[in-house]
């Protein structure tokens, strides 16, 4: 199945990946401040809607 080696890849892989995609969008966002305006709020919609899709599954 997941031997440790592979384990460890992927979240290093994972961490990496997450830390460019974040690291991009916050230089990005610096230089487009129009087209970002209002993503906080969309991210926090996608969120809730993503915990309450979690509780419901989790209670039936």
């Amino acid at each position: 199945m997941f031997t440790t080696g592979r384990i460890i890849f992927a979240s290093l892989f994972a961490a990496v990946f997450i830390g460019y995609l974040i690291w991009a969008y916050a230089k990005d966002a610096k230089l487009q401040k129009r087209y970002y305006k209002g993503t906080g709020y969309i991210l926090l919609i996608l969120i809730g809607i993503w915990f309450a899709f979690y509780a419901f599954v989790r209670l039936t």
